[in-house]
C-alpha cells in the first residue's frame, strides 16, 4: 500500500509543481545554550500544552506535557500547526555531541518517537555525550507532495547551519555528528557543505540532492538502509542513492532495521560506533 501511495505522490509532484509553495519558515535558532534557556523553553511549552488541552486536542496536549517535564532540556520550542522543537538529551557541554535530524511525519504529536530513539542513542554512548533531538523545521507529511521536493529541506538547511555553527562555537572542544534519517538527509544534504562535524551519516534515505559524498565537504561520510525499510523499494526522487557504491560513502551495517527503526538494534551499535569514534 505505501508503495503505491508513494506512486501516487510521485505522479502528482510531476504533475503538480509545488516547490517554495506553501513552506512556513522555522522558528528562529536560539543563540542561548543553558539552564536559562531551558527554562524559558519549558514554560513556552507548558503554556502550548494548557492551550492544547483547552481546545481538547487531547493527543497535542499528552504530548506537550511529557515534554514539559522538569527533567527535559529543550533550546527551542515553536507550537504552531505541526510544531518544532529543539531538545538536549544528556549534558552540554559534551565531548560527543550527536545531532539528529529527523524526517517526514515527525511532529509534535508523534514526538515520543524522536525522543525514543534519541535517547536509546544517548544511552548507547554513554558518560561524556549528549544527543540533540533537531526537529528545526516544519517535516512534511509522510505521503505529501511536500515530502518529495526539497522546499521544506531548502528552508531548513539555513537553520540547521545556523545551529550546528552556533553549537560548535559554543562548545569548540565537542566533537559533533550529524545524524539524518530519511527526509532529514535531504535537509542535510542541503546544509552541509562547510559545517563543522566529523560524521555526516545518512539513513533510511530516498536519495539526496548531492552528486556524490565528496560534494557534501571534508568528513567522513556514512550511509545505511536496513533490510526491512520499504524506502528502498521506491524512486530515489532526491538524487543519487547515498548507499550506492558509486556514491563514495562509507556503508554502515544496519542489519533488518524498518523505516522508522534506525535507533535500535543492530542499527543503533552501528551508528553509535561511528558517533563515539568520530
Amino acid at each position: 500500500m505505501r508503495r503505491v501511495l508513494w506512486s501516487l505522490v510521485l505522479a502528482a509532484s510531476v504533475a503538480v509543481p509545488v516547490a517554495g509553495q506553501g513552506v512556513a519558515a522555522p522558528p528562529e535558532t536560539p543563540v542561548a545554550f543553558g539552564p536559562a534557556q531551558y527554562t524559558l523553553t519549558r514554560e513556552a511549552i507548558g503554556r502550548a500544552a494548557r492551550l492544547a488541552a483547552e481546545r481538547g486536542d487531547t493527543t497535542r496536549a499528552a504530548s506537550l506535557r511529557a515534554m514539559a517535564e522538569p527533567s527535559r532540556t529543550f533550546l527551542a520550542f515553536d507550537g504552531r500547526d505541526g510544531g518544532t522543537a529543539v531538545e538536549v538529551v544528556g549534558t552540554l557541554p559534551a565531548r560527543t555531541v550527536a545531532v539528529v535530524v529527523p524526517g517526514a511525519g515527525t511532529t509534535l504529536d508523534a514526538y515520543g518517537r524522536l525522543r525514543g530513539g534519541t535517547t536509546r542513542l544517548r544511552a548507547a554512548l554513554g558518560p561524556g555525550s549528549a544527543v540533540v533531538a533537531w526537529l528545526g523545521y516544519p517535516a512534511p507529511r509522510l505521503l505529501s507532495l511536500a515530502s518529495v521536493t526539497t522546499a521544506r529541506a531548502d528552508a531548513a538547511a539555513p537553520r540547521l547551519r545556523g545551529f550546528v555553527t552556533r553549537l560548535a562555537a559554543a562548545y569548540p572542544g565537542a566533537r559533533i555528528s550529524l545524524l539524518c534519517h530519511s527526509y532529514g538527509a535531504v535537509v542535510c544534504a542541503r546544509a552541509a557543505p562547510g559545517l563543522p562535524v566529523e560524521n555526516l551519516v545518512l539513513y533510511g534515505a530516498a536519495g539526496v540532492p548531492a552528486p556524490s559524498a565528496a560534494a557534501l565537504g571534508g568528513r567522513a561520510v556514512w550511509a545505511g538502509r536496513g533490510s526491512g525499510d520499504w524506502i528502498g523499494d521506491v524512486p530515489a526522487v532526491f538524487g543519487p542513492d547515498p548507499t550506492a557504491p558509486g556514491f563514495g560513502a562509507r556503508r554502515f551495517d544496519a542489519g533488518d532495521a524498518g523505516h522508522g527503526d534506525y535507533l535500535s538494534g543492530r542499527s543503533l551499535a552501528s551508528i553509535a560506533r561511528i558517533v563515539a569514534h568520530a
